[in-house]
């Protein structure tokens, strides 16, 4: 079958991701005597200074590792609401939504200390040696993508006007191709390793590290942004509620994955905390399924994900106890399988786990809720960055990192960086599970993704791209599963949907809305607006930044393949 790009093949490492200088920065680390979790870190950084648009050293990173001969474990990087942010905080400023930028918006930064913690638990490099990558490109220059110099243009008037340290970064708007540096970011990161280099070795340094970033001129520097009033996305100017207590406090940590069975596949994802089960209860949906590339097929897979994220809705969150058991069980999936009718639904239509009574946000049920049909734009806020790596000794780790895009928040100049705006996916209501909590984790959408067979880890993916990544895993993994070559999986045309609120503000849903490439083909796109679906057919290459790596335990062979879509997301690998 042809593909943009061969399935790249070898046995030493495997590194794929949105930004080919960070894919191959990490490969660098393994050529260097690295391992797949030193290499993930430097190319982690590597994506911060060449993505800004898409994620920050202050924004979020959930993390999946597979340790050679370990348990595979989930590494939290998103930070918690800070202990000031309660509801009664913003309906008091007279909001129903938290705010899609400013620090109104912040959480507590988790990337950072996640990223620190994979390193010195699993790595085996200095942080300066997984720090100079980045360094080096924000001192002397990295060329500027198409996309970076794009988002800058969407937000040149506020930057120039109202976020001026911002515009002292990225003003004037930089040229595709043309090197663009950032030494503040480059000075931020030497200082830090300057102060950590205390420590007695190489973990104590790690730790001094983070205790600079949580209780030193970092977090100085991050709390004098935050209580700076900022003009945000409301046309008022506000001020954070992130604390020097918030900072000092928090933690990134190990949790178990959440895991699902099928044909011989585990499937293990982040907690409820994020979207990450979505993925799984799309397939527990799907035992059975119509050929592949059929308007059958693309049908159920998309009324499939209506269902899985009615559920999301209506049960995903921090700040309850999820009823995940339930939400897998087959039991529960049986009854929510004939719910799938052959039209297009147009309700959310959480289910009723265990017996319990959904309750969805007022607000995303509300008449008056904002909606957009297909084809109507909203505001453009950031998106995310992916990275997986796999390495000769069988250690693999999948990671999604986002936030503190320069579109969040004004750059704070000591830094070099903005803060972040998660807590926009948090309601404003009190007793919802992702309801507005001090010290509670807003849900997320960012999904890694890491797969066994027998056992074994076999692969690492994920996407950037919001509400749509699990959507997006879906058709890829399903490919890989029945056998698809792992290029051709990733340049399959693909699709989404839109029937439910958007995780960002303003928290819009199109109720029947399908986006797909035009290559689903004709018929395809016919018999779906035939089923009652409202499609918007978007370019042939648009939809989904998909990477993947993959180990063969019994050959020992890795390979890996990057998506095409965007001309910035590469693999390498031998």
């Amino acid at each position: 079958m042809f593909t943009t790009r061969p399935t790249l093949r070898g046995t030493f490492g495997m590194v794929s991701s949105t930004h080919w200088l960070a894919s191959q920065s990490a490969m660098a680390v393994l050529e260097g005597g690295g391992n797949a979790f030193d290499a993930a870190v430097a190319g982690a950084f590597v994506l911060h200074v060449v993505e800004p648009h898409l994620n920050g050293p202050a924004g979020e990173v959930p993390i999946i590792l597979a340790p050679a001969g370990g348990p595979v474990r989930v590494l939290c990087g998103q930070g918690p609401a800070p202990g000031g942010a309660s509801i009664a905080h913003y309906t008091g400023l007279g909001l129903d939504l938290v705010p899609g930028t400013g620090p109104l918006a912040a959480a507590v930064p988790g990337a950072f200390d996640a990223w620190m913690l994979l390193l010195r638990d699993h790595g085996t490099r200095s942080l300066a040696q997984v720090l100079e990558y980045a360094i080096g490109y924000a001192e002397h220059g990295h060329p500027a993508v198409e996309g970076f110099a794009a988002a800058v243009g969407t937000v040149r008037e506020l930057f120039a006007t109202e976020w001026t340290t911002s515009g002292e970064v990225y003003l004037p708007v930089p040229k595709p191709g043309r090197p663009f540096r950032n030494p503040a970011l480059a000075a931020t990161w030497r200082r830090l390793i300057a102060e950590a280099a205390v420590g007695a070795d190489r973990e104590a340094r790690i730790d001094a590290a983070r205790r600079v970033w949580r209780e030193g001129f970092v977090a100085d520097a991050l709390l004098r942004a935050a209580a700076r009033p900022t003009l945000d996305m409301t046309g008022e100017r506000h001020t954070g509620t992130l604390s020097g207590d918030d900072l000092a406090a928090w933690r990134a940590g190990y949790e178990d994955p959440v895991t699902h069975d099928r044909d011989g596949w585990t499937l293990c994802k982040p907690g409820p905390w994020s979207q990450g089960p979505v993925l799984a209860q799309q397939l527990a949906l799907l035992p059975d399924l119509p050929p592949r590339g059929t308007p059958e097929y693309l049908h159920t897979l998309v009324e499939a994900g209506k269902l899985a994220m009615a559920d999301r809705e209506a049960w995903y969150g921090d700040a309850a106890d999820v009823p995940l058991s339930d939400l897998l069980s087959e039991e529960y999936n049986a009854a929510r399988r004939r719910l799938i009718g052959a039209t297009a639904s147009y309700d959310l239509r959480p289910g009723g786990p265990g017996g319990r009574v959904p309750r969805l946000p007022r607000y995303a049920t509300a008449p008056d809720r904002p909606q957009v049909l297909p084809g109507v734009a909203v505001p453009v806020l950031g998106d995310t960055c992916h990275i997986d790596v796999v390495d000769r000794r069988g250690n693999m780790v999948s990671a999604t990192p986002s936030g503190g895009w320069l579109q969040s928040n004004p750059v704070v100049p000591e830094l070099g960086f903005p803060l972040g705006t998660r807590l926009q996916m948090a309601w404003l209501e009190p007793g919802l599970p992702n309801s507005l909590t001090p010290g509670r984790r807003p849900r997320t959408t960012l999904s890694p993704s890491l797969a066994l067979r027998g056992g074994e880890p076999v692969m690492a993916f994920g996407t950037p791209g919001g509400d749509q990544q699990d959507q997006w895993q879906l058709p890829f993994f399903l490919a890989v599963a029945a056998g698809e070559d792992l290029q051709a999986a990733v340049d399959a045309p693909t699709w989404h949907q839109e029937s439910f609120p958007g995780s960002f503000h303003p928290r819009v849903m199109s109720p029947g809305a399908v986006t797909v490439e035009w290559r689903v083909g004709e018929d395809v796109v016919r018999e779906l607006r035939r089923r009652g679906h409202r499609v918007t057919v978007d370019g042939a290459w648009s939809l989904g930044r998909l990477c993947a790596v993959a180990r063969d335990p019994e050959t020992g062979v890795l390979s890996a393949a990057a998506n095409p879509r965007g001309m910035q997301g590469y693999a390498v690998g031998r």
